[in-house]
This record gives structure tokens, sequence and C-alpha cells, in this order.
């Protein structure tokens, strides 16, 4: 199977927006919150997985990355509420545990 590559945004509830790019979505996601990381998603709170986008080309996921972070801050918001009107947190019951049966 080829390598993944995400770009992705997460948010809080303030809608303030990250985007990132990383070849393991599920860990950074978990990084992002329980807060592992210092810095902007650190400081902001950033824990709502609210868009992402797979390739399996790295050079790809970097230069996607760079284009949404040049985009207006309505725009970004438009691509979000084109899949995810709601904001739901796409990464809601990924960790979550489940009893040992």
């Amino acid at each position: 199977m080829a390598q993944q590559y995400f770009v992705y945004i997460m948010t809080n509830r303030s809608k303030t927006l990250y985007i990132g790019v990383t070849n393991d979505l599920e860990r950074r996601v978990y990084e992002h919150k329980h807060q592992l990381i210092d810095g902007f998603t650190f400081k902001y709170k950033i824990r709502f997985l609210a868009h992402y986008e797979i390739t399996t080309d790295i050079r790809e996921a970097i230069a996607r990355e760079k284009q949404l972070k040049g985009w207006l801050r309505a725009r970004k918001i438009a691509l979000i509420e084109s899949v995810n009107p709601a904001w739901k947190d796409l990464s809601e019951g990924w960790f979550e545990s489940h009893p040992q049966d």
C-alpha cells in the first residue's frame, strides 16, 4: 500500500484555524487534542478536526498545505463548510477506550 499523506484543518470553539500536513493523521490529531506540542495549537486550544484531504505524494501534500494557508479565511471556511457544514469534529470517537470483551 502506498504511503498516505494528509493535509488537515483543525479548529477550536472560536473557529480559529490551523492547517498542517502529516503522514499519520490519527497520531497528529491525538497530539493536538492532548496538547502534546507547544506552539500555536497549544496556545489556542486547537482540538477539533474540521477537514482533511489525502494524497500519496508528499510534494502534493506540502503544496496543498501552502495553497490553503495562502487563502483568505472566508475561502478556508467555505472549503470546510462544503464538506462539513456543521463543523463536526471528524475525529470524534477516535480515541475513546472500549471495554475489554
